[in-house]
């Protein structure tokens, strides 16, 4: 498989996947090269400078998967990609060190006079009488967004004596204890008693214009304001207006509604401080973001699901790495559910109980759904589309959790309808390593690993039958890695599940059925 590279990106992300695929590093490709090449790769990875569009995404016959070597996929058509079973994946959490330290140093430098206070020193001037700052100990830190940037912004004013005043809906009250900062039930709140108001929230239509005329005139006018989140949280004109008035005291910004922005009115004033988007331009910063980035596809393209994939259900907060270790049994758990049903009704219901059930299964919904509509539809299935295929088709998917389970720490179970009546299969994850254990298929209780290729054998419970099957594969040349028997009340029936180390063909299903005792006999191929 091809990954495309059209911008600069770290070395050891280069080299990670490399080891893997065959990667290409074209820099500076222009919109309309982009379109001529997309078709060729199955992998793309970006920044900001390029622009994955609807019209990139329709020439983009190959792709897989998009890593975005940052936060914002602002420069992504994520409906457009998730339509066409595209999975988009960021690097949220590279930049959060690089982008709080700035926030950090933009407070103390608005706080000080700093940027101004060095031009004019070096233009011959010595004013130090014009530059009186305020100190940042003691005044009140009011955080608007308290997710992994806000929260060091947190631990660092903290540490320098401030109260941290934050709001987020989002955050538990343990979290907020925790980390020693007060809470703020609406953004009123922080605007009202802040000092410093910083910004830590994505761009999204609930949060665009969300700093404006209305809220900064409820700010104290020795209040100042921080953005190094995103262009467009902030009214750029209202702030003007508010910062020629005196109406606050200052402000410093790393973003813009336009970028590149070099003639806005906002920079000719002399209580602003601005960089030009530089909250993540460190050099560790960079290096993480595109070692994520190309994590995340690499991942992407060998089939499983990026811990940080936009428009795929992944797993997060409490629990999620225990969550998604069931994401292969539960396709597996499909894929068999399919293949020992004739004819596969359109309603599944998915149950899980103990552990798993405490925590976000949506991974898991869509892992079952994938391993049983895999062998329906003429196209691949991932992550992403599968729910919009299972839709189209009105498969009807539900789910129940119950607290616990009488014999397993978590168990999932699948039922599916049909004309011959419910077939419902179960599985767990064991021991220290959460191996796979399939725990119940064709009416009968196992306790055997799924393994690639498997016979399910249903026959009369009586002396002899292990033996008869045992000496049919025999003599087919078949060899048996695994057996478990399940049985109902003695001498009325049982059945077999059998691994085997190849796929077991019509010959000898019919060989077995051939055999008095034997009422069913189904081979099937897990992957």
């Amino acid at each position: 498989m091809k990954v495309l590279v059209p911008e600069k990106l770290a070395e050891s992300g280069i080299e990670l996947l490399e080891k893997d695929f065959e990667v290409d590093v074209r820099l500076g490709l222009s919109p309309e090269k982009l379109l001529e090449v997309i078709g060729d790769y199955d992998g793309l990875i970006i920044r900001s400078a390029t622009q994955v569009t609807a019209d990139v995404i329709a020439r983009a016959g190959k792709l897989r998967a998009i890593g975005r070597a940052g936060i914002g996929v602002d420069n992504i058509d994520i409906e457009a990609a998730t339509k066409r079973g595209i999975l988009v994946a960021n690097a949220p959490e590279s930049n959060t060190v690089a982008a709080a330290e700035h926030t950090l140093g933009l407070m103390l430098a608005v706080a000080r006079f700093i940027p101004v206070a060095d031009a004019t020193l070096k233009a011959g001037e010595w004013n130090r009488s014009a530059y009186k700052g305020v100190e940042v100990q003691g005044k009140t830190l009011g955080l608007i967004g308290l997710g992994h940037v806000g929260a060091i912004v947190a631990r660092g004013a903290l540490g320098m004596g401030m109260r941290v005043l934050a709001y987020d809906p989002y955050v538990s009250e343990d979290r907020i204890k925790e980390m020693g900062v007060d809470r703020a039930e609406t953004t009123d709140d922080v605007f009202d008693v802040a000092d410093f108001v910083s910004l830590h929230v994505p761009r999204t239509p609930q949060t665009t214009g969300l700093v404006n005329a209305a809220s900064l005139v409820r700010m104290k006018k020795s209040a100042y304001l921080i953005n190094v989140a995103r262009g467009g949280i902030v009214d750029e004109g209202d702030l003007y207006d508010a910062l020629k008035a005196g109406e606050i005291a200052g402000a410093a910004l790393d973003v813009f509604v336009k970028e590149p922005e070099t003639d806005s009115p906002i920079f000719r004033l002399p209580n602003v401080v601005v960089t030009p988007h530089l909250g993540a331009s460190t050099a560790e910063a960079q290096d993480r973001a595109g070692v994520t980035a190309a994590e995340q596809v690499a991942t992407a393209l060998r089939g499983g699901v990026p811990v940080h994939a936009i428009n795929a259900p992944v797993p997060s907060g409490e629990g999620a790495e225990f969550v998604a270790q069931f994401s292969e049994l539960c396709e597996t758990l499909g894929r068999l559910l399919y293949q020992l049903t004739d004819r596969p009704g359109s309603s599944l219901r998915i149950e899980y109980s103990g552990e798993v059930a405490r925590f976000d299964t949506r991974l898991l919904d869509v892992s079952a759904q994938k391993g049983l509509l895999a062998p329906m539809v003429n196209e691949p299935l991932n992550f992403v589309n599968t729910p919009a295929l299972a839709k189209s088709r009105g498969f009807k998917v539900e789910t129940t959790k119950a607290s616990g389970s009488s014999d397993y720490t978590s168990l999932v179970v699948l039922r599916l309808d049909s004309p011959e009546g419910e077939m419902v299969v179960s599985g767990t994850l064991i021991g220290p390593k959460m191996q796979p254990r399939l725990i119940h298929a064709v009416g009968f209780d196992f306790d055997i690993p799924p393994e690639r290729y498997m016979l399910f054998i249903r026959n009369r419970d009586v002396p002899g039958m292990i033996g008869r099957a045992g000496a049919t594969l025999g003599e087919h040349g078949i060899n048996i890695g695994n057996m478990a028997v399940g049985r109902g009340e003695p001498g009325s029936r049982a059945a077999m599940a059998v691994t085997v180390d190849e796929a077991v063909s019509g010959e000898v299903l019919d060989a077995l059925l051939a055999i008095e005792g034997f009422t069913d006999a189904r081979a099937v191929s897990l992957y």
